[in-house]
Parts: structure tokens; sequence; C-alpha cells
């Protein structure tokens, strides 16, 4: 009887390292993915900040610049900025890795839902920010600077400064545009039902304005850019959680997958 423990404990344990062995892989194998796109993009580490800065520069009144108070900033924050545009572009490498870990363990119905939900989501938070970059920046920095010109007061923003603003707004946003994704998966998961959804239709409206405020800059203009799109796209995702609605026949083969594996 000891002996049959003994097995089993080392070969639960052989199994958790052989597990930890290739997640150390995956993680290593998406650094280095990223690692090699940032080397291919550092050569154009101030373009890339020029282009990541528009806005701002485009908003700024005839002779205005933006500024540097750190005496490394300079140097760093052209880099951060290229660590992210690198992160971007290995991002569907980085995924891939996460997806081949996890694979093993899901059931047929999850694989089958995992590769559009995960190209959808990539998509969808690329979308965001694409969205917060080309319309909301110039229209928050439009109506900011318009504030300055009574005040007698020189826009002038720190580089850091300027990516710390960024990166929250592109997160937000980034975020803001999965609303569709999670909205499906909770109906298509069953955890709950779309009626449900749909009744709290109301509380959702409420929260968005709420999340909004909290998030973005103190203008109503900026938090209306927010809010309205997290409505809009609660409501795609109602509609296309439509087609996603579990079925009787889905939780037969649910049923089924669960009985098989538990054979295995």
């Amino acid at each position: 009887m000891s002996e049959n423990n003994s097995t089993e404990n080392s070969g639960l344990q052989e199994s958790f390292l052989s597990h930890l062995f290739e997640l150390r892989d995956r993680v290593i194998k998406s650094a280095l993915a990223i690692i090699v796109v940032f080397v291919c993009l550092v050569y154009w580490a101030p373009d890339i900040f020029h282009l990541f800065s528009q806005p701002l520069l485009d908003s700024l009144p005839a002779g205005g610049k933006m500024i540097v108070t750190d005496v490394t900033g300079s140097f760093f924050v052209p880099m951060k900025v290229t660590m992210l545009v690198a992160f971007l572009i290995a991002l569907p490498v980085v995924i891939y890795q996460l997806w081949a870990f996890i694979a093993p363990g899901l059931y047929q119905h999850e694989r089958k839902l995992v590769v559009p939900l995960v190209v959808s989501s990539y998509s969808l938070f690329v979308f965001g920010m694409a969205f917060a970059y080309f319309l909301v920046f110039p229209t928050v920095f439009n109506f900011m600077a318009s504030y300055n010109a009574p005040l007698g007061a020189e826009m002038s923003t720190d580089i850091d400064k300027y990516l710390s603003f960024a990166m929250n707004t592109f997160l937000a946003f980034g975020i803001t545009f999965e609303v569709p994704v999670v909205v499906v998966v909770l109906v298509r998961m069953g955890i709950v039902p779309l009626a449900k959804l749909r009744e709290i239709r109301p509380y959702v409206i409420v929260g968005a304005f709420v999340i909004s405020a909290v998030v973005t800059p103190p203008d109503v203009l900026s938090q209306l850019l927010l809010a309205i799109p997290m409505t809009l796209l609660y409501e795609l995702g109602l509609f296309i959680a439509r087609f996603y609605t579990p079925k009787p026949a889905d939780d037969e083969a649910n049923k089924e997958d669960q009985a098989s594996s538990a054979s295995v």
C-alpha cells in the first residue's frame, strides 16, 4: 500500500515538474520573441516615440514642444514606448505559447471556443488602443489646450508624464473593448444567463459611467468617449451571445467530455 502511495506521489511530482519546465520554456520563448522584435525596432525608437506623441504635438500651440525633466528621460522613455510596440507585435506569439501550454488540459468543445476568443480579444484590444490614439487623444488634448489660452499658460508636457497618461488610457480603452468577449464567455460557459445580462443592462450603463469617471481625465468629454463605447460594446456582446447560448446538445457533449476525461 505504501509503495503504491509513493509511486503515485512520485508520478505527481514528475508531472508537476514537467509542467513547470514546459511553462518555463514557453515563457522564455515569449520573452525571446519580444526581445527580437524590440532589437529590430530599437534603431527607430526616436521615430516611434515621435509618432506616439503626435496627437499631443498637434495640439500644442505654434512652436510648442514637449519637455524632459528627468536626466535619463530622453533615453528611457522612447525605449519604453518601443518595448510597448514590440510587445504588441509579438503578442500573437505570446498568446500562442499560452495556448499551447493550456490546450492539453481543455475539453474538445473548449478548444473550439478558445481560438476565436483569442483572435477576437487581440483584435479588440488593438482596436481599443487605436480608438484612443486616433479619436480620444486629439479630442482630449485640444479640449484641454483650449483652457490654457485664457489663463495665459503655456502647455508643455513632460515626456514621462505623457507616457504614463497614454499607457493608462491605452489600457483603459483596450480592456473596455474586451466587453463583448467577456459577455460571450459568461453566456457560453453558462456562468450567467443571457436573460440576466439583459436584465442588468441599466446597472451596466451606470457602471460604465462610474468606471469612465475613475480612469479618464476629469473632463466630461473624455468620460463620454469611454462610457458610450463601453455601453455600445455591451449591447454588441449581448447580440453576439445569442448565437453562443448553450443548447441541450452542448450540455450532453460537455458531460461526455467530462466522462471521457475522468475515465482516462
